[in-house]
């Protein structure tokens, strides 16, 4: 059948969209989110399937394995395919041969926060603070070779400052801490640390994305606040095995760029801390190679490896 014809019957049967997380996480939400629009305009069901474990690497490998026919995709994340291809030594999967990139869905600020003893008011006076008593302090994490881990890491890297590694089991941790004073500084999902900020509890520097959010407008990027060129962040996109017909990918990255810009979705990705993105297949692809080059580099740098 001609690669036109495909895309005029697709879909002609049941997708699934595997999210290699546990449900009720935010890659849950986004794929049902896209999922249920999806059915509704082409009226097959879609239907969300979790596949969890080793971070992201399991769900990743089943998709990357699967018929590349279209019914088959993946809400992959910066932690499956940003960080995990360095991270780990040997992953069964490649993250960028093995998949067809469609479109980014969304992205989820970091927000740099401090705990109230700090003295430093700004990004740079954070920077000076850290100079001035090296490897005297601790940042904490929601785990090892996660995004918030990486992303401190980043920031070490590029302004020459040096702290110590607390990893938590989650940022429930992370928080408590950061509020009681055993650590000084994280840079870790912005939904988990706004409200406390806004509250008084912690103090906020900066959002780590490239451009400021619309969660916190007044808050400075990294890159404004005098860590030029820094951007760090959770993302999450749409991905389908290699040698999905073109003409498929195009299709669904069509449909999942007029889904992101509907009001409800919009507001549910507003609700996560999440900025809808939407993106051509071509420039997710680009993305992804950098994210990769990106936390590559980071990972060598911190000498961080997962078996």
């Amino acid at each position: 059948m001609p690669v036109a014809a495909v895309a005029q019957t697709y879909p002609a049967k049941p997708i699934r969209i595997i999210v290699a997380y546990t449900p009720a996480g935010a890659t849950d939400i986004l794929a049902r989110a896209i999922g249920q629009k999806m059915s509704e305009t082409w009226g097959q069901p879609v239907i969300i399937e979790n596949r969890p474990g080793a971070a992201g690497n399991i769900g990743s490998d089943i998709a990357a394995k699967a018929n590349a026919d279209g019914y088959t995709l993946l809400m992959a994340t910066a932690g499956s395919h940003g960080i995990n291809p360095s991270l780990y030594r040997k992953l069964p999967w490649n993250a960028v041969t093995d998949f067809a990139p469609i479109s980014l869905v969304a992205m989820v600020p970091n927000i740099m926060v401090v705990n109230n003893r700090v003295p430093a008011k700004s990004v740079k006076e954070l920077i000076a603070h850290l100079k001035a008593n090296p490897d005297k302090f601790n940042y904490g994490s929601p785990g090892n070779g996660s995004t918030a881990h990486l992303s401190q890491e980043l920031f070490k890297f590029m302004t020459g400052t040096r702290m110590q590694h607390i990893p938590y089991k989650g940022s429930a941790g992370v928080l408590a801490d950061l509020i009681g004073g055993q650590i000084i500084v994280t840079v870790d999902n912005m939904p988990v640390y706004l409200p406390q900020a806004k509250a008084g509890k912690i103090r906020a520097l900066a959002v780590s994305t490239a451009t400021r959010s619309p969660a916190a407008p007044d808050l400075p990027t990294m890159a404004e606040a005098g860590v030029p060129g820094y951007s760090s962040g959770a993302w999450f996109g749409l991905m389908a095995p290699a040698g999905t017909p073109k003409a498929v990918v195009e299709k669904l990255a069509a449909e999942t760029q007029r889904i992101v810009k509907l009001p409800d979705v919009k507001a549910r990705l507003s609700a996560l801390g999440a900025e809808a993105v939407g993106d051509t297949p071509v420039q997710f692809a680009a993305h992804v190679k950098a994210e990769i080059a990106k936390w590559a580099r980071v990972i060598k740098d911190a000498n961080v490896e997962l078996q």
